[in-house]
């Protein structure tokens, strides 16, 4: 089952893990320190919460969670056969978890990643400063392409 992956930036997690709790009658699936994610079966979306500094409730990145490695592949060719710069990470640790994934940037610099979890990672994965905080890397279809920090 695919499914969307909201990534919003909160100024107090606690309260957002309240709220996002109430809102989806949900509890989330993983919690560590200025980080949560709730795996919500209907509406189906993967919900990730980032404790952060920047301007509340505004998007840290979105995505789309694919079932299998392939898939992340099969994103890949697809977006870069569309003339779209593409960054792939294989293996990488981020937000807790290892992931595959392929990063591209929308035609409003929004990040957006379709990726596939491969295991859930240790307390030491921890988001560390500057994680999903966009650098410009290049251009994509004559638009600049934004690259977060490898992670989420």
């Amino acid at each position: 089952m695919s499914r969307v992956q909201l990534a919003l930036n909160v100024p107090n997690l606690e309260e957002a893990i309240s709220f996002y709790s109430t809102l989806f009658q949900t509890e989330p699936a993983k919690v560590r320190p200025g980080y949560a994610n709730f795996a919500i079966a209907n509406p189906p979306l993967k919900l990730v919460l980032m404790e952060s500094d920047a301007a509340p409730g505004s998007i840290n990145h979105l995505g789309i969670e694919v079932e299998s490695t392939d898939l992340v592949g099969q994103a890949t060719t697809m977006l870069s056969a569309a003339g779209l710069v593409t960054e792939i990470e294989e293996s990488t640790t981020c937000c807790y978890a290892v992931q595959d994934k392929v990063w591209v940037g929308g035609p409003d610099a929004t990040r957006w990643e379709v990726y596939t979890v491969l295991a859930d990672a240790s307390d030491a994965a921890a988001p560390q400063d500057g994680c999903c905080v966009p650098e410009t890397v290049g251009i994509s279809v004559g638009r600049t392409l934004e690259q977060s920090a490898p992670c989420c």
